[in-house]
């Protein structure tokens, strides 16, 4: 039986780096020291080389989490992408120079007036009807570009072919391209992203195979010796990388991180939890994990911060 682990009263101190905040999170309790088991599972999937897919939902890139994203791609904490066609959307239009800008969030009475003004609000954050014709404009040239290719092409394969033409290099679909990580958008349709590309493949020579990802992702799920997932949020990324679990008996991910605010009760995906994955066979038995049931526009930014720390150290 492992030995009793006391409680140690966290100590604040002029200087403290996030990495030794998060080392102090590990003696405390509840969801701070859920972080710290995030920090040390995320630190052995990079340190054992374990394959690391990641899925991405939420409004993370209006959020201001973009860079996050982009710097664990760039350092090779990212090795596979899954994400939904929002955060896609959101990154092109600040990547063909538009932005997102803050809102009050308790002014909900004012959404009628917003719509007026050509306002598009998300929460606290709003971006305004501009930002999509340049997504439109912008998008429409790639695609045109793309030419021939794209008259029957993956979904990963659209986002390598528009990743090699965005400039922007703090864009993820960018760094993704340089880095030669693979994004996968299996609800790519359900997004403005994916209502300019079926728009545009009306006329022109543009055929998206919702299908053809399949083969590469199963692949890439079975190809490493070990294997780890993180999960921001849940959804279609969550069920997309586990599901290729179910192909193989003897697989199963060695690592397991998701942070939600879901619970368990209602049934639904996003909230289940890792534990449940192991009777699916998705997660092994002997797997490490852990549920942080926090924001993610907080939690993340503290995993990646802990481990930069870490890592400057050694």
């Amino acid at each position: 039986m492992e030995k009793d682990k006391e409680v140690k009263h966290l100590m604040l101190s002029k200087g403290m780096s996030v990495g030794e905040l998060i080392d102090g999170f590990g003696y405390t309790a509840f969801n701070s020291r859920r972080i710290a088991d995030a920090v040390d599972i995320y630190e052995e999937m990079i340190e054992t080389g374990a394959r690391k897919f990641f899925g991405l939902a939420g409004a993370m890139v209006p959020a201001g989490m973009k860079n996050i994203i982009s710097d664990m791609i760039d350092w090779g904490w990212i090795d596979v992408l899954v994400t939904t066609g929002a955060n896609l959307t959101h990154d092109l239009i600040e990547a063909f120079g538009c932005h997102h800008y803050l809102r009050s969030s308790s002014e909900p009475e004012k959404d009628a007036e917003f719509r007026r003004e050509g306002i598009n609000r998300i929460y606290d954050v709003f971006l305004r009807d501009e930002a999509f014709i340049t997504l439109e404009t912008n998008l429409w040239e790639i695609f045109e570009d793309i030419g021939e290719k794209g008259k029957d092409i993956s979904i990963s394969g659209l986002m390598r072919e528009v990743g090699s033409r965005i400039e922007d290099e703090d864009s993820i679909i960018r760094r993704a391209y340089e880095k030669d990580v693979p994004i996968f958008c299996p609800a790519l349709a359900d997004s403005i992203f994916g209502l300019q590309a079926w728009m545009y493949g009306q006329t022109h020579h543009l055929s998206v195979n919702a299908f053809a990802d399949m083969r590469e992702f199963s692949d890439l799920c079975f190809e490493s010796d070990k294997s780890g997932v993180t999960i921001v949020g849940g959804g279609v990324p969550k069920n997309f990388i586990f599901q290729s679990m179910l192909l193989n008996p003897d697989a199963g991910f060695d690592y397991a991180i998701q942070i939600t605010m879901d619970r368990v009760e209602t049934g639904g995906l996003s909230g289940a939890s890792l534990e449940e994955a192991v009777s699916w066979g998705k997660i092994k038995e002997s797997g490490r994990r852990v549920v942080v049931y926090s924001d993610a526009t907080i939690v993340l930014p503290l995993i990646c911060a802990s481990l930069v720390d870490r890592m400057n150290k050694r």
